[in-house]
Protein backbone atom coordinates (compact mmCIF):
# COMPACT_ATOMS: atom_id res chain seq x y z
CA UNK A 1 0.00 0.00 0.00
CA UNK A 2 3.19 2.35 0.19
CA UNK A 3 3.79 4.53 2.91
CA UNK A 4 1.03 7.34 4.76
CA UNK A 5 2.32 9.97 2.74
CA UNK A 6 1.59 7.85 -0.83
CA UNK A 7 -2.19 7.32 0.45
CA UNK A 8 -4.30 9.50 -1.59
CA UNK A 9 -7.07 10.26 1.42
CA UNK A 10 -9.77 12.07 -1.69
CA UNK A 11 -13.12 10.80 -1.98
CA UNK A 12 -14.02 9.21 -5.17
CA UNK A 13 -17.75 7.68 -6.33
CA UNK A 14 -18.47 3.48 -6.43
CA UNK A 15 -21.35 2.33 -7.72
CA UNK A 16 -22.84 -1.03 -7.62
CA UNK A 17 -26.09 -2.04 -8.76
CA UNK A 18 -27.92 -4.84 -6.74
CA UNK A 19 -31.37 -5.97 -7.10
CA UNK A 20 -34.22 -3.39 -5.27
CA UNK A 21 -35.34 -5.69 -2.87
CA UNK A 22 -31.49 -5.99 -1.58
CA UNK A 23 -30.58 -2.28 -1.54
CA UNK A 24 -34.05 -2.12 0.19
CA UNK A 25 -33.07 -4.70 3.09
CA UNK A 26 -29.81 -2.88 3.29
CA UNK A 27 -31.72 0.22 3.74
CA UNK A 28 -33.68 -1.05 6.59
CA UNK A 29 -30.65 -2.27 8.48
CA UNK A 30 -29.15 0.73 8.02
CA UNK A 31 -32.28 2.80 9.68
CA UNK A 32 -31.84 0.47 12.31
CA UNK A 33 -28.26 1.03 13.03
CA UNK A 34 -28.82 5.01 12.22
CA UNK A 35 -26.22 4.87 9.45
CA UNK A 36 -26.79 6.08 5.87
CA UNK A 37 -26.97 3.88 3.08
CA UNK A 38 -23.35 4.94 2.37
CA UNK A 39 -22.05 4.57 6.00
CA UNK A 40 -23.67 1.24 6.41
CA UNK A 41 -22.00 -0.47 3.04
CA UNK A 42 -18.45 1.20 3.57
CA UNK A 43 -18.74 -0.58 7.16
CA UNK A 44 -20.14 -4.18 5.80
CA UNK A 45 -17.28 -4.00 2.66
CA UNK A 46 -14.65 -3.23 5.27
CA UNK A 47 -15.96 -6.08 7.72
CA UNK A 48 -16.56 -8.61 5.03
CA UNK A 49 -12.67 -7.56 3.17
CA UNK A 50 -11.62 -8.67 7.05
CA UNK A 51 -13.17 -11.87 6.57
CA UNK A 52 -11.60 -12.31 3.62
CA UNK A 53 -7.87 -11.84 4.60
CA UNK A 54 -7.85 -8.08 3.60
CA UNK A 55 -6.20 -5.31 5.51
CA UNK A 56 -7.25 -5.61 9.58
CA UNK A 57 -9.64 -2.40 10.48
CA UNK A 58 -7.08 -1.05 12.59
CA UNK A 59 -4.86 -0.70 9.80
CA UNK A 60 -6.87 1.32 7.55
CA UNK A 61 -8.51 3.36 10.75
CA UNK A 62 -4.78 4.37 11.49
CA UNK A 63 -4.08 5.00 8.34
CA UNK A 64 -7.49 7.03 7.40
CA UNK A 65 -6.91 8.68 10.72
CA UNK A 66 -3.49 10.05 10.51
CA UNK A 67 -4.52 11.35 7.44
CA UNK A 68 -7.31 13.16 8.48
CA UNK A 69 -6.17 15.41 11.32
CA UNK A 70 -2.84 13.49 12.35
CA UNK A 71 -4.11 12.35 16.00
CA UNK A 72 -4.92 8.57 16.75
CA UNK A 73 -9.00 8.83 16.63
CA UNK A 74 -9.22 5.13 17.17
CA UNK A 75 -7.44 5.21 20.31
CA UNK A 76 -9.91 7.92 20.92
CA UNK A 77 -12.74 5.26 20.28
CA UNK A 78 -11.33 2.49 22.31
CA UNK A 79 -11.21 4.72 25.27
CA UNK A 80 -14.87 6.36 24.76
CA UNK A 81 -15.96 2.49 24.14
CA UNK A 82 -14.07 1.39 27.51
CA UNK A 83 -15.92 4.58 28.92
CA UNK A 84 -19.42 3.76 28.16
CA UNK A 85 -19.08 0.49 29.19
CA UNK A 86 -17.64 0.91 32.41
CA UNK A 87 -20.85 3.69 33.14
CA UNK A 88 -23.25 0.86 31.52
CA UNK A 89 -21.70 -2.08 32.41
CA UNK A 90 -23.13 -4.22 29.16
CA UNK A 91 -24.58 -2.33 26.43
CA UNK A 92 -25.63 -3.61 22.94
CA UNK A 93 -24.13 -2.61 19.26
CA UNK A 94 -26.82 0.16 19.32
CA UNK A 95 -26.26 1.74 23.04
CA UNK A 96 -22.72 1.76 21.84
CA UNK A 97 -23.16 3.32 18.62
CA UNK A 98 -25.23 5.93 19.74
CA UNK A 99 -22.31 6.58 22.78
CA UNK A 100 -19.81 7.04 19.96
CA UNK A 101 -21.20 8.91 17.24
CA UNK A 102 -22.85 11.37 19.59
CA UNK A 103 -23.87 14.78 17.52
CA UNK A 104 -22.58 13.13 14.31
CA UNK A 105 -26.19 13.97 13.26
CA UNK A 106 -26.15 17.48 13.89
CA UNK A 107 -22.70 18.42 12.58
CA UNK A 108 -24.09 16.31 9.25
CA UNK A 109 -26.70 18.57 9.06
CA UNK A 110 -24.65 21.89 9.53
CA UNK A 111 -21.77 20.66 7.08
CA UNK A 112 -24.77 20.24 4.66
CA UNK A 113 -26.16 23.20 4.97
CA UNK A 114 -22.91 25.25 4.35
CA UNK A 115 -21.83 22.87 1.73
CA UNK A 116 -25.14 24.15 -0.12
CA UNK A 117 -24.91 27.98 1.14
CA UNK A 118 -21.40 27.90 -0.33
CA UNK A 119 -22.87 26.21 -3.96
CA UNK A 120 -21.06 23.26 -4.00
CA UNK A 121 -23.59 20.81 -3.59
CA UNK A 122 -27.64 21.01 -3.80
CA UNK A 123 -30.62 18.52 -2.91
CA UNK A 124 -32.03 17.16 -5.43
CA UNK A 125 -35.56 15.46 -5.07
CA UNK A 126 -35.61 14.28 -8.47
CA UNK A 127 -31.99 12.03 -8.11
CA UNK A 128 -32.63 10.92 -4.70
CA UNK A 129 -30.29 13.17 -2.71
CA UNK A 130 -27.72 15.45 -2.52
CA UNK A 131 -25.54 15.64 -5.40
CA UNK A 132 -22.84 18.12 -6.68
CA UNK A 133 -23.50 21.28 -8.01
CA UNK A 134 -20.92 21.10 -11.18
CA UNK A 135 -22.38 17.75 -11.71
CA UNK A 136 -25.83 18.00 -11.89
CA UNK A 137 -25.45 20.68 -14.44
Amino acid sequence: MGTESDVDTSRTVVQVYVPAYQRDLWDEHADELDMSRSEFVKAMVQAGRQGFGGEPASDLKATQNESENGSNQSEDLRSRILASLEEGYCLSWDDLLAEVTGDVESRLETTLKELQDSGQIRYSGREGGYVLESESK
